[in-house]
């Protein structure tokens, strides 16, 4: 999700944690764990800050080992723990199991969208990604922030926050009936699909969809049980030559690889040198694939630049390349 509906269930966690007699009854303890679940309900997407590095090590790591179970059990440990030293009234057992719930639902709801996480890292290394709900769901994030408003306005945080959670699951519920019907239709008009891939939109019944078949992509858009193909793109094996394998051994690419379930690539051969290009088919926006690795080799097939990343326009990816030379 992002950071504005995560922060809003911290703050629901906060509301609902005065069902606990122990936070109730305890302000400076109330205090504590309404902070730590704020804190908490963002602290797994602190890994932003491998951004600072490069965007290959952002892409490997932004929700992969961050959000692990190991990573969930020492996110809660970070937050509760200065916040029990200043709080040195507060009882550390209560703090902990409110923040570590606030944690554990952030890497929970992420599983959702059709980014998706590393969340049984190491166990399993597979990206989860069940595409029920938006990145940003403006009926969750409205409904968090509705009992936000509640609470300040008086309202009992259990029975609002009960009452909300209880609506949120029941909405989970309908997306996902929402994505099986989908994918039913989906599979009947293409019985020889082999992955179908949903992502929604911030409009309810409008959807981005990529259906896999043994020789085609086809991207689509879905919306109220009409699809729409906008791209088809004929599947091609990887050569096994000397430049793509070289390729493969990009950092840029290898990143790209490990994120990316659906992809197709390209090649350009120039007088002096070769470029190859991965895009992923998640995310077409206006006619334009944004997501991509970029890597190019010179005759020697060593590597001259490479990139991966967001980038929604032909000049601006060129000028990225440029400034990696």
């Amino acid at each position: 999700m992002d950071t504005a509906t995560h922060i809003t269930m911290g703050v629901a966690i906060g509301g609902l944690a005065t069902i606990d007699p122990a936070v109730e009854q305890n302000p400076e303890l109330f205090h504590a764990v309404f902070i730590g679940a704020i804190i908490g309900s963002h602290a797994p997407d602190f890994d932003t800050f491998f951004k600072f590095k490069d965007n290959a090590t952002y892409i490997r790591h932004h929700r992969g080992s961050s959000h692990s179970p190991l990573a969930v059990l020492l996110w809660s440990l970070i937050v509760s723990l200065p916040l029990f030293l200043i709080f040195q009234d507060a009882s550390f057992s209560h703090l902990w199991g409110w923040i570590l719930l606030s944690v554990i639902l952030h890497v929970f709801v992420d599983i959702f969208n059709a980014y998706g996480t590393q969340a049984l890292k190491p166990f399993v290394n597979k990206w989860i990604a069940l595409g029920w709900i938006s990145t940003f769901d403006p009926y969750i994030f409205g409904l968090f922030s509705a009992g936000a408003i509640a609470w300040l306005l008086g309202a009992d945080p259990v029975i609002t926050y009960g009452a909300i959670f209880f609506v949120v699951f029941l909405y989970y519920i309908k997306r996902f009936l929402d994505k099986k019907e989908i994918t039913d239709i989906l599979q009947k008009h293409f019985p020889s699909a082999t992955k179908i891939i949903t992502q929604p939109t911030i409009r309810h019944n409008e959807w981005r969809v990529v259906i896999e078949t043994p020789k085609f992509y086809f991207v689509a858009d879905y919306d109220h049980g009409h699809i729409d193909i906008k791209d088809t793109f004929k599947k091609r094996d990887f050569p096994d030559s000397t430049e793509m394998n070289a390729a493969f051994q990009d950092d840029n690419v290898k990143s790209f690889r490990n994120f990316s379930p659906v992809y197709r690539y390209e090649i350009e051969r120039h007088d002096d040198y070769t470029e190859i290009r991965f895009i992923d088919l998640r995310y077409r926006t206006d006619g334009h694939y944004p997501f991509v690795a970029v890597v190019t080799l010179d005759k020697f097939y060593n590597i001259l630049t490479s990139y991966t990343g967001w980038i929604y326009s032909e000049e601006k990816l060129q000028k990225k390349l440029e400034s990696l030379t």
